[in-house]
């Protein structure tokens, strides 16, 4: 027996940090890259005699992917005391929603390489993060940061409808992107900010029982949730081949190592003793809430590939780059008001813009260029005034220095010559000079003509139209 006898079965649970200044309960800032302990209060240091006092934007953004998911959003909600002891829990308990979360039964359609596939949202709840424990700033210590305690997350958790790593990894960057296209979430894995929890089990193909679940934990990023989960899978069947049992257990993945290992027997519902929180009363959702959070709804990441590719003509390739950062769709669009030739538009969006913020920085909402400018640059190109080399060096002076293509152009000298006679001179006076190459190229050597282009544009220092110069060389050499 061998990996493909056996059918994985992979269910998610992604947390979500909202794009909130304050954290769940209290008014303490979660911005990231703070000291150690420095954004903490008695609050969400859980000390004695404090009360939470609820964040409303979180219960907004909630509303909000609950709605974007298709998820029934729930009049009314309970939040629940999930009790455990953790060095970096203080208050030795998390405040999230267990039975009664705010939204169910949704679902997120994910482009897949067998296809489209619809995977099932079960629930999204709102919950309170824990801080983090540092092991390695000392080699003898584990410490204690607590800055991320009381940071609002929300998980979303998937039916175990994926069936491989490639699989998770699809749903995982289609979630990511409904998530930054509402403003709720950045989609930071690095820092932490939207990570996974893996939920994997083999099954032999043909069983219609799932086998038993292994949890891995804290993953944040989709290379190592493919890695992760890979080895997972391999892992579990080589046991089972093996005649050994897969434990009901959490694990954690290892990068450096490329394995996963075990991290603690994986709890029931009912080991965390959960129970209603006593400080919080249940949350009641109103119908003014929930009209104004589907009113305020955005066109979504696969709605909007789709209108790209119908509205203004492009492939598969250039919506799905567009339209995977909202800002850069958004520019897209603005741009392609005063310029129609929507492909040419994309091709430099994809090329020359994309490549100058990675190698410059900067991102599309701090661009120092207009859109019309942009557009008058490609409608120059278009038409001829400058070639697209020379263009390219018109662009990188406009982002560096934000000039209007036109000034950009005269400065630097870059116009064509566009002059039909002053070309055809230019031309005659070339194939004059190389007689005997006009000759071989009319007895057949035809790789002559790249020479006869180049005398020309270098004898014009570039700026002839090389559209005019090509149709005259070939009407000259009886072409």
């Amino acid at each position: 027996m061998s990996l493909s006898d056996f059918q994985p079965v992979i269910g998610l649970e992604v947390h979500a940090q909202m794009l909130t200044h304050t954290k769940l309960f209290c008014g303490c800032s979660t911005a990231f890259g703070a000291a150690p302990n420095h954004h903490t209060c008695p609050v969400c240091l859980g000390m004695p005699g404090v009360l939470p006092v609820l964040n409303t934007r979180v219960v907004e953004y909630a509303i909000r992917l609950g709605l974007a998911l298709g998820c029934t959003v729930k009049k009314t909600s309970v939040w629940s005391r999930k009790n455990y002891f953790y060095p970096d829990m203080p208050k030795g308990y998390q405040i999230t929603q267990f039975d009664q979360p705010i939204c169910e039964w949704g679902q997120l359609s994910v482009d897949t390489a067998e296809g489209d596939k619809t995977i099932r949202v079960r629930r999204i709840h709102m919950e309170e993060d824990a801080g983090k424990s540092v092991h390695d700033a000392s080699a003898s210590e584990t410490l204690v940061d607590l800055n991320r305690a009381g940071v609002p997350l929300l998980e979303i958790v998937s039916e175990p409808d994926l069936r491989s790593a490639d699989e998770a990894v699809d749903y995982l960057k289609a979630l990511r992107d409904v998530l930054v296209y509402l403003g709720v979430n950045d989609g930071n894995m690095e820092e932490g900010s939207f990570r996974c929890d893996a939920n994997v089990s083999v099954m032999r193909k043909g069983a219609t029982a799932y086998g038993q679940r292994v949890e891995l934990k804290n993953i944040n990023s989709f290379r190592f949730v493919k890695q992760a989960i890979d080895y997972e899978i391999a892992r579990q069947v080589d046991l089972i081949e093996s005649g050994g049992k897969i434990d009901q257990e959490t694990r954690l993945y290892d990068p450096n190592r490329g394995e996963t290992r075990s991290m603690r027997s994986k709890e029931e519902a009912h080991d965390y003793r959960y129970f209603p929180e006593p400080d919080l009363p249940p949350l009641h959702v109103t119908d003014a809430q929930l009209d104004e959070a589907a009113r305020t709804l955005p066109e979504l990441p696969r709605a909007k590939v789709s209108r790209f590719m119908s509205q203004y003509g492009l492939p598969a390739y250039d919506a799905k780059i567009l339209c995977a950062e909202r800002p850069l769709a958004d520019y897209f669009e603005a741009v392609a008001q005063h310029h129609t030739d929507y492909k040419r538009l994309s091709n430099w969006c994809l090329g020359e813009l994309l490549r100058l913020l990675k190698d410059e920085g900067g991102s599309v909402t701090t661009l120092r260029f207009s859109t019309v400018h942009f557009a008058n640059l490609l409608g120059a190109v278009e038409k001829g005034t400058i070639s697209a080399n020379a263009g390219k060096d018109v662009f990188g002076e406009m982002f560096r220095t934000g000039k209007e293509p036109e000034a950009i152009i005269e400065e630097k000298g870059l116009a064509q010559v566009s002059d039909t006679g002053a070309i055809e001179a230019v031309v005659d006076d070339i194939l004059a000079k190389n007689a005997d190459a006009v000759e071989k190229y009319r007895a057949g050597k035809k790789q002559m003509y790249g020479f006869f282009v180049g005398q020309v544009m270098k004898a014009m220092k570039g700026k002839g139209n090389p559209g005019l110069v090509n149709d005259l060389l070939k009407k000259k050499l009886g072409e």
